[in-house]
C-alpha cells in the first residue's frame, strides 16, 4: 500500500501525558497525520471509523473499555484500520489476547522514536511487527505443546468460576472485561479437553490444578 497523502494516525491512550508525547514524535514529520485522541476503548472505536485512520496506536490497559475489547471492534467495525499495540506490558495473556483480537502490531512504550516510525510505516504497508520480547514470547507459546499447564491469569479464572462466580463477576474481581474472560474460559477448555464450566473445575481438581 503507498499513497501521496500523510498516513493518518488515531492515538489511544488514557494518559494524556502519553497522547501528547506520541504527538509531539509524529507532528514533527510530515509523512504522518494525527487526525484524532482518545483516552479509552470506547471513544476509539466511535472515533476510528469517522476520522477514516490508517493506523490506530493502542494502550491495552484503559478505563470504560480495555484495549482488546477496542481492538475487535475497531477490526469488526473499520477491517482497514492497522491496530498497534503500544503498551507498558508484555505479559503472555496481553499479547496473545491482542494478537487474537487483531493486532498487526506490538511495542512497548520504551521502544525508540524511530523504531516506533517505523512500526506505524510497517503497519500502514500491512506488515506484523512484534517488540523482541513480545516474538520472543509467541515463539514460545508456539513451542509449548497444546495441553500445557494453565497459565496464572487462566487459573485466576478458573478459581473464581469454581468458586461460583459468573462470567460478569470474575470480570470485576479481575479488572478485565467479561469477553476477556469468555476468552480465557475457552482456551481453558482447549487445554483441558473440555467442552463446559462444569467439566473445566471437575478437571482441574483432577489434574491438581485447583485444591
Amino acid at each position: 500500500m503507498s499513497t501521496d497523502r500523510p498516513i493518518r494516525l488515531l492515538i489511544v491512550d488514557d494518559h494524556p501525558v502519553v497522547r501528547d508525547g506520541l504527538r509531539g514524535i509524529f507532528a514533527g514529520a510530515p509523512e504522518f497525520e494525527v487526525v484524532g485522541e482518545a483516552g479509552n476503548g470506547r471513544e476509539a472505536v466511535e472515533l476510528a471509523e469517522g476520522l477514516r485512520a490508517d493506523v490506530v496506536l493502542m494502550d491495552l490497559r484503559m478505563p470504560e473499555m480495555g484495549g482488546v475489547e477496542a481492538i475487535r471492534k475497531v477490526r469488526e467495525t473499520v477491517p482497514a484500520v492497522s491496530v498497534l499495540v503500544l503498551t507498558t506490558y508484555d505479559t503472555d495473556d496481553d499479547v496473545l489476547l491482542a494478537i487474537e483480537a487483531g493486532a498487526i502490531g506490538y511495542l512497548l512504550k520504551d521502544a525508540p522514536r524511530e523504531e516506533l516510525m517505523r512500526a506505524v510505516r510497517a503497519a500502514f504497508q500491512g506488515d506484523a511487527v512484534l517488540a523482541p520480547s513480545v516474538a520472543r514470547r509467541l515463539i514460545g507459546q508456539v513451542r509449548r505443546p497444546a495441553q500445557e499447564g494453565l497459565s496464572e491469569r487462566e487459573l485466576d479464572v478458573l478459581r473464581l468460576i469454581a468458586g461460583g462466580a459468573s462470567n460478569r463477576e470474575a470480570a470485576a474481581q479481575l479488572f478485565i472485561s467479561e469477553s476477556t474472560v469468555k476468552t480465557h474460559l475457552l482456551h481453558i477448555y482447549e487445554k483441558l479437553g473440555v467442552r463446559d464450566r462444569a467439566a473445566a473445575v471437575s478437571e482441574a481438581y483432577k489434574r491438581h490444578l485447583l485444591s
